[in-house]
């Protein structure tokens, strides 16, 4: 039998304590690191277009401007309109004396686009004709004409109550007009008998409702003037008949002027 000294028997104990750790152990892998979180995406860059019904007009014309935008907050039109709503689509209607070129810009989180010029150009009115010469009289032997009758209550109405004009899609009393409810207030005060109605009317643009109430207000307007000279309400009624008594039938803002108005009628 082979006998192993005291120092051997050491080491080689030591050897196999060794060899057993060794064994023993294990090997931990390094950490995976986390993906990186991707940026937000920008936000999209706003669009914008902008046409009209018509490029050239005559003087007093209008045009219908239409936009239509995306991915934007705020529209605005220019020259002289500025800021529109919505900020998605809608139009509006100008009126250039000369010739004008407009455009649309659109601004959102994602920047600003500018739509492309829509240019209108504007004829001249043409001037009146000059009406034709009066005839010369001709000299008679006849009687001369009887004297001219005195007018009568309902042509004193018309001559002295005249009709009342506003301003394009609005019912406020202009200061120009104010003249007039006041020569037609205190004729009524001295006529109190006198009942009479008065008539809303708008120009042919817009729709027929709108326009039928446009006239509501304009006329209800009137009658809150003369009722504020003393004029009593329960003489006054009021009535709106839109677009469909026009005064005038020519396509110019002279002749939409006229069919602007709250006219009166009286009542029996």
């Amino acid at each position: 039998m082979i006998r192993l000294s005291l120092k051997s028997t050491a080491i080689l104990a030591a050897l196999v304590l060794t060899l057993a750790s060794v064994g023993c152990s294990k090997r931990v892998p390094p950490p995976v690191a986390a993906p990186p979180i991707p940026p937000p995406p920008p936000p999209p860059t706003p669009t914008v277009t902008l046409t009209a019904d018509r490029t050239a007009i005559n003087a007093g014309q209008a045009v219908t401007l239409s936009y239509t935008a995306t991915n934007a907050a705020t529209v605005t039109i220019q020259p002289g309109i500025g800021a529109v709503q919505p900020a998605t689509n809608g139009t509006r209607q100008v009126n250039p004396t000369a010739l004008t070129t407009y455009t649309a810009t659109a601004t959102g989180p994602g920047g600003t686009a500018t739509s492309a010029g829509i240019t209108v150009s504007v004829a001249a009115a043409q001037p009146p004709q000059p009406p034709p010469p009066a005839p010369t009289p001709v000299a008679t032997n006849t009687a001369p004409p009887p004297r001219p009758a005195t007018p009568t209550l309902d042509e004193i109405f018309r001559q002295t109550i005249l009709p009342i004009l506003f301003d394009y899609d609005k019912a406020t009393i202009r200061a120009d007009q104010e003249s007039k409810l006041l020569n037609a207030a205190a004729w009524l005060k001295m006529n109190a008998a006198v009942r009479f109605s008065i008539e809303g009317h708008a120009d042919e643009r817009g729709s027929q409702e709108y326009n039928i109430a446009l006239g509501d207000e304009r006329a209800a307007a009137v009658k809150k003037y003369l009722t504020g000279q003393g004029i009593a309400d329960a003489r006054m009624n009021t009535v709106s008949y839109g677009e469909e008594r026009p005064a005038c039938r020519v396509e110019s803002e002279a002749c939409w002027q006229e069919n602007r108005r709250a006219s009166f009628a009286r009542l029996p």
